[in-house]
C-alpha cells in the first residue's frame, strides 16, 4: 500500500499558501455568509454587507482573477462590479481549499492568483451510521436586524441510490453598526436550494448528479440608477432604493469508476453554470459550460493526476444611460465569449524519506470574441512546481515556483458598450509568476509556520474600461507579495491558532486601492485567532478574532474635480473585532444542538479591510454590524 505523501499533509499545503477550511471549522463558525466561512484565516479576506455584494480575496487578490470551483465543476465571474463573484450559501458546505498563487496544473485553468475549491456535503456525509435515512432542522435568529435563518435538510439511501435534499431562507432588517447607526441595503432577503442525487453501480463507480440554486432578491442601496450594495452611499449623491436580483443556478453531472488497484479508473465531469445580476439600469449574465476528464496513475513512490478539461464562457447584458446633453435615453449591451480546452497532468511523490514533491504542467488554447467581432486565439503553458524536505524530525522546508498562463478574460456584462462601444486592438493573453518559500517547525502539540510569498500578474486587460474611450485592451499589472505566519497548539479538547499576513498588494506600480475591482484590495497586517474548546461531553466554547493594523501605504494622489488634485485614496485605519461562542449538546438529547453566538462582542464601528470602496475618496463604505446576539437550535432525526 502507498505510503502517504507527504506534500499532500495538511501541514505541508498550508505552509505552501494551501489553507483548508476543515469541517470542524465551518462547525465552529457556524457561517451564515461567505465572510463567517474564512473569519480567523488572515490569508483570505472578504468584503461585507449583504450576499449579494459578498467577494473573496487571496492575500488581496480578487477570486475572479483564482481558478473557482463547487464540487469540481467550475465557476464563472460575477456580471456586475458592485456586486460578488459566486454567490453561495454556506450551510452544505463540508470544506474549502485555496491555493494562493501555486495553483497545481489539475485545479484547473485560468488560476492567475491561485483557487478555491468548495465542496459541498452529500447523504453520506450527513447520515449517521447504521442509517438509510435522516434530516436536520436548524433555525437561527439574532437581535441586531431581526434577523431569521432557517435551514431543512433530508437525506437518505435505498439500495444503491443515495440522494440529498436541502432548503435555506434567511430574511432580516438592515443592520445597525456599532454606533447604532441603521447601513441601509443590507436586509437579508436570501434563498438557497441544493439537491443531490447519486447510485453506485456493481463494478463500484458512482454517477452523482447536482443542482443548486441561490437567490438574493433584497432592497438595496442605488445611486443614479445603479445598486451598489457594496458601499454605504456615494458622496454628494442620494440614496436610492431598488429591488435588486443575484442569482446563481448551478448543475453538474460527475461519473468515478473508483476501480481500486486499476490503472485506469476515470473521473468525468459536465458541469453548467449561470450567474445573474439585475443592477437597475443593467443586467448581465455570465455563463459556463465546462467539463473535464482525469485519471489518478499509481506510482510506487505517488500518484500522478492526468487529463483533459475545457470551458466555453459568455457574458451578456444590456444597460441604459441618460445622454446628458440631449436627455435621451441610449440603450446599449452585447455579448462576448470565450473558449479554452487544456491537458494536464500533476505528480505528488515522495523520495525517499525526507523529500516529497508536487510538480506538474498544462497546456491551454483558448479562443475570444469580442462584441465588436474581433477574434483572438492563443495557446500558452503553465508550470508549477514545490518540495517539502525534512531538515530534521521536527524542522521542513518548502518552497514552490509556478508560471500560469491565464488567457483573455471576459468583460463586465452588465457594462457592456455601457459608456463606449468598447475595442480590443492589442488584446493580448495574461500570465502570472508565483513563488514562496518556508519552514515549519513541530513539537508535539505545538506547531510554527511561515513564508515568504510574491505573485506578479502581467498583461491583465481591462475588465471595465474607463469611461471616456478607453480599450478593452488596456492592460494592468498587479502584484501582490509579503508574509504568511502561524502558531498554533491542537490537543485532546481543542486547539488555539494565530495566524498573520502581511501582503503588500500594487497595482499598476501603486498601492492597490477600494475601487480596484476585478484586481484586488490593500490588506497591510491581519491576525486572525482562533479557538475552540470542549469543556465536557456537553459543552463546547470557542471565538474568533480579526485584528487589522493600520496601513499606512495606501494614500494615493489625483484629480478630486473641478481640475484639483487632493487624495483620492486614504490610508486605511486599524481595527479589532471578537466573535464568541458556545454550544450545548444534551446527554439525554443527542440529536439536539443548542448555540449562542456573540458577534463583534466589544461592539465594534468598523469597515472590513477587503471592502469595495474603502478609503476612496468619493464612496461612503459599508460599515459591519455591531455586537449582535444570535441563538440557533438545530434538530437531527
Amino acid at each position: 500500500m502507498l505510503d502517504e505523501i507527504r506534500i499532500n499533509s495538511s501541514e505541508s499545503q498550508d505552509l505552501l499558501g494551501n489553507t483548508q477550511v476543515t469541517e470542524e471549522d465551518l462547525e465552529d463558525r457556524a457561517p451564515t455568509s461567505m465572510a463567517d466561512v474564512f473569519r480567523g484565516k488572515s490569508q483570505v479576506s472578504t468584503a461585507g454587507g449583504a450576499a449579494i455584494a459578498q467577494k473573496v480575496f487571496v492575500q488581496g487578490i480578487e477570486e475572479s482573477l483564482l481558478s473557482v470551483t463547487i464540487d469540481g465543476a467550475r465557476q464563472n465571474k460575477g456580471a456586475f462590479h458592485h456586486a460578488g463573484n459566486v454567490l453561495l450559501d454556506p450551510a452544505l458546505l463540508k470544506q474549502v481549499d485555496v491555493s494562493a498563487g501555486l495553483a497545481p496544473a489539475d485545479s484547473g485553468p485560468g488560476g492567475l492568483g491561485g483557487a478555491i475549491a468548495y465542496e459541498t456535503k452529500d447523504a453520506d456525509d450527513l447520515l449517521a451510521p447504521g442509517d438509510n435515512f435522516g434530516g436536520f432542522a436548524s433555525v437561527s435568529i439574532s437581535d441586531n436586524d431581526d434577523d431569521y435563518r432557517g435551514t431543512l435538510a433530508l437525506y437518505g439511501r435505498q439500495h444503491r441510490l443515495e440522494y440529498m435534499l436541502s432548503s435555506t431562507r434567511h430574511t432580516s432588517d438592515d443592520y445597525a453598526d456599532g454606533d447604532g447607526n441603521i447601513v441601509e441595503g443590507t436586509g437579508a432577503e436570501l434563498e438557497s436550494y441544493l439537491g443531490k442525487l447519486a447510485y453506485t453501480f456493481e463494478n463500484n463507480g458512482r454517477l452523482e448528479f447536482s443542482a443548486s440554486h441561490t437567490e438574493d432578491t433584497g432592497v438595496r442601496s442605488a445611486q443614479r440608477g445603479f445598486i451598489r450594495p457594496d458601499f454605504g452611499g456615494i458622496v454628494g449623491l442620494p440614496n436610492q432604493e431598488f429591488q435588486a436580483k443575484a442569482q446563481r443556478k448551478s448543475y453538474s453531472l460527475t461519473y468515478s469508476a473508483n476501480r481500486e488497484g486499476e490503472v485506469f479508473s476515470p473521473e468525468v465531469q459536465l458541469a453548467w453554470n449561470e450567474q445573474f445580476t439585475d443592477a437597475g439600469d443593467g443586467e448581465g449574465t455570465n455563463i459556463s459550460l465546462s467539463g473535464a476528464i482525469k485519471n489518478d496513475f499509481q506510482l510506487e513512490n505517488g500518484v500522478v493526476t492526468a487529463g483533459l478539461d475545457f470551458f466555453d464562457d459568455e457574458a451578456k447584458g444590456s444597460n441604459q444611460r441618460t445622454d446628458r446633453s440631449t436627455g435621451d435615453i441610449i440603450v446599449n449591451g452585447g455579448r462576448e465569449t470565450v473558449s479554452n480546452i487544456g491537458v494536464f497532468a500533476q505528480a505528488r511523490q515522495n523520495f525517499g524519506s525526507r523529500l516529497s514533491a508536487s510538480y506538474g504542467a498544462r497546456v491551454d488554447s483558448q479562443s475570444f470574441k469580442g462584441v465588436d467581432g474581433s477574434r483572438f486565439s492563443a495557446t500558452g503553458v503553465s508550470a508549477n512546481g514545490a518540495l517539502d524536505y525534512l531538515l530534521t524530525d521536527s524542522l521542513t522546508f518548502t518552497a514552490g515556483l509556478a508560471t500560469t498562463w491565464g488567457g483573455y478574460q471576459l468583460g463586465e456584462a452588465a457594462l457592456i458598450n455601457f459608456s463606449h462601444p468598447w475595442t480590443y486592438d492589442g488584446m493580448v493573453p495574461s500570465r502570472s509568476y508565483s513563488g514562496r518559500v518556508g519552514l515549519r517547525y513541530e513539537l508535539g502539540d505545538w506547531d510554527v509556520r511561515g513564508a515568504l510569498f510574491r505573485t506578479d500578474i502581467k498583461d491583465l486587460a481591462s475588465v471595465l474600461p474607463v469611461p471616456g474611450g478607453s480599450s478593452r485592451a488596456e492592460i494592468h499589472e498587479v502584484e501582490t507579495s509579503g508574509l504568511d505566519f502561524s502558531a498554533g497548539y491542537t490537543g485532546a479538547n481543542g486547539y488555539v491558532r494565530l495566524n498573520y499576513t502581511y501582503a503588500d498588494v500594487k497595482v499598476d506600480d501603486s498601492s492597490a486601492g477600494g475601487i480596484d475591482f476585478y484586481i484586488g484590495r490593500p490588506v497591510g497586517h491581519l491576525i486572525g485567532i482562533e479557538t475552540a474548546w470542549d469543556i465536557d461531553d456537553q459543552f463546547r466554547l470557542g471565538g474568533v478574532a480579526e485584528i487589522a493594523l493600520k496601513n499606512n501605504d495606501t494614500q494615493t494622489l489625483g484629480p478630486v474635480g473641478g481640475g484639483n488634485t487632493g487624495v483620492v485614496q486614504e490610508n486605511l485605519p486599524s481595527y479589532s473585532v471578537v466573535n464568541v461562542f458556545s454550544e450545548y449538546r444534551p446527554r439525554n438529547l443527542d440529536n439536539l444542538v443548542l448555540r449562542l453566538d456573540i458577534r463583534n462582542l466589544f461592539d465594534e464601528t468598523y469597515v472590513r479591510r477587503s471592502a469595495d470602496g474603502n478609503g476612496y475618496y468619493r464612496a461612503v463604505a459599508l460599515n459591519e454590524p455591531g455586537r449582535t446576539f444570535a441563538l440557533t437550535a438545530r434538530v437531527e432525526f
